[in-house]
């Protein structure tokens, strides 16, 4: 079974979506559980195309294409899982805050987050700070990841964060911000808990809010 894992691992790193998953299926009809073989395979290759996208050995089209296979995978785990009761790694709403309609950084932290094991809520994009906090109290997640890729909607994830303080909620979640024109310090300035500049650091983020 090693070989076949090794062969779902190199197939998700080249974004060969159909041969992972005739692999994924062939471990299935093995008799391995939904569990181990996203332990086993699909989260380190995950976990090596973030290595690669941060060395700049891979850029955004192999990050998306990497993604896709891994979520292609994950259509045929994710029902087995559920039945199995597997705890994920941890429960993340992520969305693209008010104003700002931009999606594609926005889905590739959210496929990279399941790769890593993580349950995801996707809010999608233009998400107002009352959809985030509704979202919170229904879903009751980990983390809370905010995303803008336009300077002007920056002061939505601030507006945001306000939100979630005056439900009474600041406590009960980590709140990680990411997009192109955000620094640390702006984070750090609106009182998020984290700040990623790439989906890649993104999860390792995430792995350390978790513990």
């Amino acid at each position: 079974m090693q070989e076949i894992y090794d062969q779902l691992k190199e197939k998700v790193i080249k974004g060969d979506q159909n041969g992972a998953r005739e692999l994924v299926q062939k471990l299935l009809d093995g008799g391995e559980n939904a569990k181990a073989i996203i332990d086993t395979a699909l989260v380190p290759a995950m976990d090596v195309v973030g290595d690669k996208f941060q060395s700049q050995e891979f850029f955004i089209p192999e990050l998306l294409v990497a993604a896709r296979a891994m979520e292609g995978c994950l259509t045929l785990l994710q029902p087995l899982l559920a039945a199995s009761d597997a705890k994920p790694a941890g429960v993340v709403i992520i969305g693209t805050v008010k104003g700002d309609l931009h999606d594609i950084g926005k889905n590739i932290v959210a496929a990279m987050l399941k790769g890593a094991g993580f349950h995801i809520v996707d809010l999608g994009i233009d998400v107002s700070p009352a959809g985030f906090v509704d979202a919170i109290k229904a879903n009751k997640p980990d983390i809370v990841g905010l995303s803008a890729l336009l300077t002007t909607t920056m002061k939505s994830m601030k507006d945001t964060i306000e939100a979630i303080s005056a439900a009474g909620l600041r406590d009960a979640v980590k709140i990680m911000v990411g997009g192109a024109p955000l620094t640390q310090d702006y984070a750090s300035e609106i009182g998020a808990d984290g700040y990623s500049p790439d989906a890649a650091q993104a999860v390792k983020l995430a792995k350390g809010m978790m513990g």
